[in-house]
């Protein structure tokens, strides 16, 4: 039993490495590839086009060609009236997320994503999900001003770019509201695999409009690079994203996603300061970042400890351990505890979804 139990720790400490390193990476990767100033691949859209394409095209092979995955019985109500709506929130989130990248720094991108918390909050209370309470309001409060203070001590502030992430942000926070309002009501339950094969091609031609519009007019093929394998490699690290986050859902509980969201957020922001010269990080950046976490932090803990108390029996690392292990053999690999990381790219959905859950892991979307 000792020894099921610390391989079962390994395992979780490895695949919580997998996705710290792929969530950075695919960040910093998509940071490079637009930005004027290394890549030049310039066009948001069309980039958040091709990992769509690639992720639905792969999730196509596993579901109808190779069988690897069972499809789910999707009706068309159901496909119109959740899917589409939940896509088109989650499109707009990776084009305004994507869009940022051109005009501010990954650093300043990920202090603004504690605002992320904020966002679903104020989106589930519209909603009906939630309920206004005093003490979730002062850490909102709290994360407002930390973030403002780490805006106002940005060097290369950008009204632009800075719009485009809140906008992102609050699009994102929308999506997982409405996955749990739509989704929860219908019963449905998507795994990685199933939410990329029906999401990624809807989520596609919602893109293609925009891209209609805004980029295909100003794509000149004398000035555009195109090389093959680094937007392969591009999607590929963006596609390996989702199943390692599938892998964490499914080994750790909210408390330890969000320690590890933290974690990556720091490293993000002191390796962006590393690989781009550009991103220079100010003390009254730190201050605000640390008040807007604080904020964070205190938020997480309220939600813990409501979900604490409606479980009557809390059990011992050990024994969460072992009966995580036992049901993740017995399951068909959903979430034990109905846990959702939401990260770049990554649309994963359960129908038990937790009011935990539906925060981002200090992240959002930025594909």
């Amino acid at each position: 039993m000792a020894k099921m139990i610390n391989k079962t720790l390994v395992l979780t400490y490895i695949y919580l490495l997998i996705y710290i390193l792929l969530s950075s990476g695919v960040i910093l990767y998509n940071k490079w590839v637009l930005s004027p100033k290394y890549f030049n691949f310039p066009l948001p859209i069309t980039l958040t086009m091709i990992h769509m394409g690639f992720s639905g095209f792969v999730a196509f092979l596993l579901i109808r060609v190779f069988k690897v995955v069972s499809p789910v019985k999707m009706t068309f109500e159901i496909y119109v009236t959740c899917v589409v709506p939940i896509s088109a929130f989650f499109a707009s989130s990776l084009w305004f997320g994507n869009t940022a990248y051109l005009h501010i720094s990954v650093a300043f991108i990920q202090m603004l994503k504690a605002l992320m918390p904020v966002a679903t909050f104020i989106m589930a209370v519209v909603c009906g999900t939630d309920k206004a309470r005093c003490d979730v309001f002062m850490n909102m409060l709290l994360v407002s001003v930390g973030v403002v203070v780490s805006s106002y001590g940005e060097i290369n502030f950008n009204i632009i770019g800075t719009v485009y992430q809140v906008m992102g942000i609050f699009a994102e926070a929308l999506r997982l509201v409405l996955t749990q309002v739509l989704l929860q009501k219908k019963g449905l339950t998507l795994n990685p695999v199933t939410s990329l094969y029906y999401i990624a091609p809807c989520s596609f031609v919602f893109l293609s409009l925009p891209w209609y519009v805004l980029e295909k007019p100003n794509i000149e093929v004398s000035q555009i690079q195109f090389n093959f394998w680094i937007f392969f490699s591009n999607a590929l690290c963006a596609l390996a994203l989702n199943f390692s986050i599938f892998l964490v859902i499914g080994r750790t509980g909210a408390v330890t996603i969000r320690v590890a969201g933290v974690l990556k957020d720091w490293i993000l922001i002191a390796l962006s300061t590393v690989i781009f010269p550009e991103s220079t990080i100010t003390g009254l950046n730190i201050i605000g970042y640390a008040i807007a976490l604080c904020g964070v932090v205190m938020y997480n803990y309220i939600k813990i400890k409501d979900v604490k108390a409606t479980q009557p029996i809390t059990d011992s690392l050990p024994d969460r351990i072992t009966k995580d292990w036992k049901e993740k053999r017995s399951s068909d690999g959903e979430s034990p505890r109905g846990v959702e990381l939401n990260d770049e790219e990554a649309p994963l959905i359960t129908s038990r979804l937790s009011h935990i859950g539906r925060t981002q892991l200090g992240t959002h979307t930025a594909v």
